[in-house]
């Protein structure tokens, strides 16, 4: 039977070796131990934490253009921006959460946290944000080129309710920069760095888009909240450089 070999931290060490120390009349402090173990590569290394990949894009299925390049929509309703990012569990285990935001007002309009990165959490969030459209929105769907949003199921559904769909051409974060930012604002400033269970992850989710919708303010859409600009119509300020390049086209 093949032992398990038990590795035991220097400060742990240290404490473990004091009476064998004093037996052997051995004048030695903790850091004269980390200096002496890390001569000999005996420091227990620390692993590096795995970043899951979520976005898989070399597949068969057909790849659509990127049709909002320049364009700046002055509603709600007529760009949706997707994305799918990761949320950390406990043991190195991961959450997945889908996320679709309208580029006017950056409100989260679809959403679902999913255990692995299959098309079904995508689509449930989709299922949401179509919900919200008004009849005749002639909205975009824009996303990377992730098989979870080239899959049958996911093309169907947008093509049933009359959404194009437009996605980036590249792995540059810019083509897909309202999603990447609403990303990271849900982790950097209303998430936990890690969750102890799925449950709780999802919870918190819940809270967090909703105080994201309701509660913070950006700079990006003149200083209102995402619930609130989603009523707006007209071109909003932005109070920093915009993720669109000079050459603008509006989209009524």
């Amino acid at each position: 039977m093949r032992k398990t070999q038990k590795k035991v931290g220097t400060r742990k060490l240290f404490y473990l070796l004091q009476s064998f120390l004093s037996e052997h009349s051995i004048s030695m402090g903790r850091d004269a131990l980390f200096k002496l173990l890390s001569e000999h590569n005996l420091l227990i290394k620390k692993r590096k934490r795995k970043i899951p990949v979520t976005t898989f894009s070399d597949h068969w299925m057909r790849k659509y253009p990127n049709l909002i390049r320049a364009i700046v929509p002055v509603a709600a309703h007529k760009i949706l921006v997707s994305d799918i990012t990761y949320i950390v569990l406990e043991e190195d285990r991961f959450a997945y959460l889908s996320l679709i935001t309208d580029a006017y007002s950056r409100k989260v309009v679809g959403y679902c946290l999913g255990k692995n990165l299959s098309a079904a959490s995508c689509i449930k969030a989709l299922k949401m944000a179509i919900t919200q459209l008004p009849a005749n929105a002639h909205a975009i769907h824009h996303s990377d080129r992730g098989s979870q949003y080239c899959c049958h199921e996911y093309v169907s559904m947008l093509e049933a309710n009359g959404v194009g769909i437009s996605m980036t051409q590249s792995g540059d974060p810019l083509e897909n920069a309202i999603a990447e930012r609403v990303n990271g604002i849900l982790k950097q400033e209303l998430l936990e760095e890690k969750y102890h269970s799925f449950k709780e992850a999802s919870e918190a989710m819940d809270m967090a888009i909703s105080v994201y919708n309701n509660q913070r303010l950006h700079s990006s859409i003149d200083m209102l909240t995402p619930a609130c600009a989603h009523l707006k119509t007209g071109k909003l300020k932005r109070h920093w450089k915009n993720y669109y390049s000079k050459k603008e086209v509006i989209m009524n």
